[in-house]
């Protein structure tokens, strides 16, 4: 496929200022980006998969052969995502222009849906999941610790699925204002007084900070749940966990996804998935660095897509 955008993720910018994400670990040159979409330029031998001239996005997982639970193809053991370091051989990404992946990979973006839309499938799938954690939302309050895309993201998927009402907790201007485009309520962690008076039946902390999942168990009704897809630094965290006890709190998982990037290309397509603002630069891929360098910058940028243009004419030789 020839790739068109690709999405900086958090976990790219970890690995390109802390040569680390977690507990995953840089051991060699690694090729970062797995939120890629693009156009199918030349179709699979075994004519499996989408035909040359389909506009597509890529699902980066390969699960492994141990898949336990059934049906959590994202917990199982063995498994690689493209730009993860998690194995040794590490697992090149989708930041280039011209990509070859399995065709079980690809998912066909339906027309009317455009590139810069579709590129946010990936991450909009991470959301999707961190929703599914909660249960059902319909009729509940949610509220989203950090206001970076996964989070906005997270607060559209809340909003498409019935939540009473969706509040964007963040500590700088520019995510509250973009969560107020999105229709959530937007509020400065600073703003002592408006916080003090949240209370959320889910809380989804997209932070990745102590501090973050700390104000997570505090604005988190009792009986609550707290869905944690934020990835904290390896090794231990201090959590209040007194207060988690105490208000007899459910703190649940979110990692990666399974099919859910199915239903969220059908969402972002019918436009039941609002995701406006989530993106706020477009960088064209020669000047990855200024784009990492905006992306690292939460108080200005959202979603910051490298833009990849053709190298090559479609009908030239491809060898």
């Amino acid at each position: 496929m020839r790739v068109t955008y690709g999405g900086i993720c958090g976990s790219d910018l970890h690995y390109w200022r802390d040569g680390a994400v977690g507990s995953a670990v840089l051991r060699a040159p690694m090729v970062l980006g797995h939120e890629v979409v693009g156009t199918v330029i030349e179709s699979a031998a075994d004519l499996s998969g989408p035909p040359v001239g389909a506009s597509v996005a890529v699902h980066p997982a390969t699960p492994g052969a141990d898949i336990d639970p059934p049906g959590r193809e994202n917990l199982s053991r063995g498994g690689t995502y493209l730009g993860s370091a998690m194995d040794f051989p590490h697992t090149d990404g989708g930041f280039v222009h011209h990509l070859v992946v399995p065709t079980r990979m690809l998912r066909v973006v339906p027309a009317g849906l455009d590139h810069r839309r579709a590129v946010l499938a990936e991450p909009a799938a991470v959301a999707w999941h961190a929703v599914r954690q909660a249960g059902d939302v319909r009729g509940r309050s949610v509220a989203v610790v950090g206001g970076g895309p996964i989070g906005a993201l997270s607060a559209a998927v809340a909003r498409r699925d019935g939540a009473s009402a969706v509040r964007v907790l963040d500590l700088f201007s520019r995510p509250v204002e973009a969560a107020r485009e999105l229709g959530a309520d937007g509020v400065l962690v600073s703003d002592e007084q408006s916080v003090a008076q949240i209370e959320a039946d889910v809380v989804i902390e997209s932070s990745g900070s102590p501090a973050g999942l700390a104000l997570a168990i505090r604005i988190a009704r009792r009986a609550g749940r707290v869905i944690m897809v934020g990835l904290l630094p390896a090794g231990d965290q201090p959590v209040p966990i007194a207060a988690a006890t105490r208000k007899e709190l459910q703190l649940v998982g979110s990692f990666r996804f399974t099919e859910e990037m199915d239903e969220v290309v059908q969402a972002l397509a019918d436009g039941s998935l609002d995701v406006t603002g989530v993106v706020t630069h477009v960088v064209d891929a020669s000047d990855a660095v200024s784009a990492f360098e905006t992306a690292s910058d939460a108080r200005r940028s959202g979603k910051v897509l490298l833009s990849f243009g053709p190298t090559i004419p479609e009908d030239s030789d491809r060898r």
